[in-house]
């Protein structure tokens, strides 16, 4: 379904199924010389066959469209491979542009996350059914780097980049100053929350995503187009239940640490989750993986403000209240 929504403007609404997110908006920006296309959608066909049948409605022309993407997680990034032609630039926020042209490995998530108590033959399984391992791009195309500030112009829009680490490292908004607009991304959905989870390149990944959040609150906006399901007007009030909503991760997770030291794979059945199932047994094996890398981040925060401490114990890392 495209959705027009302003002049040169339109969402186009792309299926995630059997996903918790449902759909992701695919923005879409039509311009006298140049298109930009802001997130792809997955690498499947589900994605694909809503999205390059909209695109032809719309008359865009791939040789005059580049790209920006918001981060590099597999729903905005995976289709990025099957849309850029050559003489397409595809914008990426400089610090996930490192990442994304590193070695891909998941070994290091597999280390600390054992670490952290999950079980090897389930984390593996989890691992296999990650959207990032499935739906990624079919190829590595040619990236544009851009730097917190740099403004990207199309079809009348001037658009700055705002980084904003904390859901992905190097995440990045959209602002459309003269028109009030700010493409969200992931960093600030308003029928959901995102996911913060632990990233090896973030120290602190929460106390990055809540710095984040203060820093998008200094901007003047009248609408906000986020990653994910609807758009909204009031980005200061949806900041406060963000940060409210942390707030209360951190007192469940402290909470579960009142029986005993725990390992994250632990702690994580006591934090309130969206998923539907009865219990943490039920919980759905491939976002298990996002529940526990939430806890290590939520862990890791009060670890930092001093409020527990981490110590290692037959190759586990566990937790526990100062």
């Amino acid at each position: 379904m495209i959705n027009e929504i302003a002049a040169n403007l339109f969402c186009i609404e792309l299926p995630l199924p059997q996903n918790p997110l449902k759909s992701i908006n695919c923005y879409v920006i039509k311009g006298k010389n140049r298109n930009l296309i802001i997130d792809t959608g997955m690498n499947r066909p589900e994605c694909r066959e809503v999205l390059f049948p909209a695109l032809n409605e719309l008359r865009v022309d791939m040789e005059k469209t580049d790209l920006f993407i918001t981060h590099l997680h597999a729903d905005h990034f995976g289709l990025s491979g099957d849309l850029a032609v050559d003489g397409s630039k595809c914008y990426f926020g400089s610090v996930e542009t490192e990442i994304i042209k590193g070695e891909k490995s998941w070994d290091k998530y597999l280390s600390l996350f054992s670490d952290n108590g999950f079980p090897v033959d389930v984390l593996k399984e989890s691992i296999s059914r990650h959207p990032g391992v499935i739906y990624g791009p079919s190829r590595l195309v040619d990236i544009t780097p851009v730097e917190d500030g740099q403004v990207i112009e199309a079809g009348g829009y001037a658009l700055q980049c705002i980084e904003t680490p904390g859901h992905s490292p190097g995440h990045m908004c959209l602002y459309e100053a003269g028109k009030k607009i700010l493409f969200s991304g992931d960093h600030i959905l308003f029928d959901i929350t995102p996911n913060i989870s632990y990233w090896p390149q973030m120290k602190d990944a929460l106390r990055s995503y809540l710095a984040s959040l203060d820093k998008v609150s200094k901007l003047d906006v009248s609408l906000v187009l986020p990653g994910h399901r609807s758009s909204w007007h009031n980005h200061l009030a949806r900041i406060e239940e963000l940060k409210k909503h942390h707030r209360q991760r951190l007192d469940e997770a402290v909470t579960a640490l009142q029986d005993g030291d725990m390992t994250a794979y632990e702690v994580a059945p006591y934090i309130t989750w969206k998923i539907e199932c009865s219990d943490w047994e039920q919980f759905p094996i491939a976002q298990k993986f996002f529940a526990v890398g939430e806890t290590v981040a939520h862990l890791q925060y009060l670890e930092n403000d001093g409020v527990l401490r981490s110590y290692r114990e037959d190759g586990q890392v566990y937790y526990s209240l100062e």
